[in-house]
């Protein structure tokens, strides 16, 4: 009996590939680049499962090319780079990796925070390029306090609740704003929920840890961005499109908020001539919130098992169309 077919779409740590390579033959791309949707569907074509990252499309044009896909799991929690309801209608279950890199994202999270706050990337160019003899004028590079300040948190789930939790260590009054309200969740960090406008009016750092849905897609725009303090600071660890790019470059242009740093861009990669890097008020990392290394292989050794059950017949540890075992 021939052994299923896997192809992977991204060069995996070893022991990660391992756990495919004990249920499956396995097709790794090799490049840096992720392959184009033509060489997607040219690769899938054969495949009885797929492990994708974010900047895979897996759409109905992929699926028509692998009739033979049983499974797809993604290296990420976030989804919406892959129609579910498409993989579902053709019973296909879509795995995921959720609870392993909120720890990690929300570290950035406050990385940046921190870096925006205190202007440490802004004055680290300057040093490069000479600007050192400035550092003991008193009015220059003035950044702004973390510790009692007050974080804006938009989204309190995993990644929103570990924020949260970082900043009680800087003694932070922390408020924040869910589509669904957690009176547990207030209780044990010690947060605040506020509507939407009063957070975006109260709060010095407004953080955004926010799935990409319909409803979020730029969910900061002009008159959101108008409401925040002028020396608010915005931070995105969630997906690019939450915030309106060119709403965000007029506002910092115009001194609307003071700074912002992003982790998340869209689109992603950012393009080389886009105005948001002309700004000195604005860090951007390339979207790194789970770059560091155990948690980076933590994940992909839970979206190699979700491959691997699926390639086996097996529920998945982490599915996000769990419906399909219930119409099997």
């Amino acid at each position: 009996m021939s052994r299923p077919q896997a192809l992977v779409t991204r060069t995996l740590l070893p022991d990660a590939l391992d756990i495919i390579r004990q249920a499956a033959d396995v097709d790794v791309w090799p490049d840096e680049w992720p392959p184009t949707a033509e060489e997607l569907r040219r690769l899938a074509s054969g495949a009885d499962g797929i492990l994708t990252t974010i900047m895979d499309r897996v759409d109905g044009a992929l699926l028509d090319a692998a009739p033979n896909l049983r499974v797809v799991s993604q290296l990420a929690v976030g989804l919406d780079n892959v129609d579910v309801a498409e993989a579902t209608r053709r019973g296909i279950p879509v795995g995921y990796t959720p609870g392993v890199l909120a720890k990690s994202t929300a570290d950035l999270a406050f990385a940046l925070l921190l870096g925006a706050a205190r202007r440490t990337v802004e004055s680290e160019r300057a040093v490069r390029a000479g600007g050192w003899e400035l550092q003991f004028h008193p009015t220059h590079w003035l950044g702004q306090d973390v510790h009692e300040a007050c974080l804006g948190i938009v989204g309190l789930g995993q990644i929103g609740r570990e924020i949260a939790r970082r900043a009680r260590g800087f003694d932070m009054d922390i408020i924040y704003y869910s589509r669904t309200r957690n009176p547990a969740a207030e209780v044990e960090y010690g947060v605040r929920y506020v509507a939407f406008p009063a957070l975006l009016a109260e709060a010095d750092f407004v953080a955004l840890s926010v799935p990409l849905t319909p409803e979020t897609h730029h969910l900061i725009s002009r008159p959101q961005l108008e409401m925040m303090k002028p020396s608010g600071i915005l931070i995105n660890v969630s997906r690019g499109p939450v915030v309106d790019p060119r709403a965000l470059y007029e506002a910092l242009r115009d001194g609307q908020i003071a700074r912002a740093a992003l982790d998340v861009t869209a689109p992603e990669p950012i393009a080389p001539d886009d105005p948001l890097l002309t700004l000195e008020n604005l860090v951007i990392t390339p979207h790194i919130g789970s770059a560091a290394l155990p948690s980076r292989l933590n994940t992909m050794k839970l979206a190699a098992r979700n491959l691997a059950a699926g390639l086996r017949g097996e529920p998945m540890e982490a599915c996000a169309n769990p419906e399909v075992y219930e119409a099997a």
